[in-house]
């Protein structure tokens, strides 16, 4: 076990702690990759030489000196790369850390869904559970042939390499983005897919009026479901132009939204993150004609006056997007 996946558990009020958080992984490594909004991976390959302790025994030194020194606590997966990292940080709760051990990757993987294994998304893996294949061990013991015809030739090899607990993935360090997050949690688990719409309708609303206010627009959306098992599901989409126009980022919020095909699911909290952010002044804005979309943009403008007037509860977060 040589890599760390960590989720701090922080609040939304204190997501810009991560920075000082990374600089805690550092202590121990400088292969260090940032996964905003509360996220990174560390590759302990040289930390446990030098320290003489292995990555389940320095993740216990991370997790006190988290709590100590920042009142943080976290959830730690360790694995022999990456992908299984990820994957076991699934099964860790506060205070453990869950530890895919090398040569057990098999072992790890085997009964889990297919869908628990990262690229596999919702139609693949309806297409997998169609043949008979709707467990990781099965899709590994299955003839490469077979998932190649089903899924295509290269998705079907990496498929087959990954049930068999290959992970060629490696950490980059890089630094946290600059980025606005929105979070809307839920009072209980909330299944009403009605629901999940207007907390993305408020938290897209909120995030176009803190880019307007601060004269940014952003490249990219990030969303992000976590749910009652404690698991999390990430999308990202890249902008047809740079916005910060509350209608745009709730369209696209909607889209990845709907993208991820849930059914009945037990969501906790949904949250939006504006990433590549760039000042507004040097984007462009494509004219569609659009007399609506022109009003609201209009009307976006008053309510954000409203807002730098009276302050943020003069206008309702995400009331202007729909």
């Amino acid at each position: 076990m040589t890599i760390l996946c960590v989720r701090f558990q922080l609040p939304p009020t204190r997501e810009a702690a991560l920075p000082e958080l990374l600089g805690l992984l550092e202590e121990f490594t400088p292969v260090v990759e940032a996964l905003p909004p509360d996220g990174a991976l560390a590759d302990l390959r040289g930390a446990e030489r030098y320290f003489r302790r292995d990555a389940v025994e320095l993740a216990s030194v991370i997790r006190v000196r988290a709590l100590a020194l920042y009142g943080v606590d976290c959830v730690i997966g360790a694995g022999p790369g990456p992908m299984l990292a990820r994957m076991a940080l699934r099964d860790a709760r506060p205070g453990l850390t869950r530890a895919v051990p090398g040569g057990g990757e098999r072992a790890f993987l085997d009964g889990k869904p297919v869908a628990a294994l990262p690229g596999v998304g919702t139609a693949t893996a309806r297409t997998l559970c169609e043949y008979g294949l709707d467990t990781l061990g099965r899709v590994a013991a299955a003839p490469l042939s077979t998932l190649q015809r089903l899924v295509g030739a290269k998705a079907g090899r990496e498929l087959h390499e990954k049930a068999q607990g290959v992970d060629r993935g490696r950490v980059v360090p890089n630094g946290v983005s600059r980025s606005l997050a929105a979070d809307r949690p839920f009072d209980r688990d909330e299944l009403d897919p009605d629901r999940h719409r207007r907390a993305l309708l408020s938290a897209a609303g909120d995030l176009g009026a803190r880019l307007r206010a601060v004269d940014k627009v952003c490249r990219t959306l990030t969303l992000t479901v976590r749910y009652a098992d404690r698991s999390a599901t990430t999308r990202s989409r890249t902008l047809s132009e740079p916005t910060a126009h509350s209608a745009a980022l709730t369209r696209t919020a909607y889209d990845l939204y709907e993208a991820l095909g849930l059914q009945r699911a037990r969501v906790r909290s949904l949250a939006l993150r504006a990433e590549s952010l760039t000042p507004a002044e040097h984007a462009s804005h494509q004219l569609t004609f659009d007399p609506v979309d022109e009003k609201v943009r209009r009307i976006e403008e008053v309510a954000d006056r409203a807002r730098a007037k009276f302050g943020p509860r003069a206008v309702m977060p995400g009331s202007l997007a729909a």
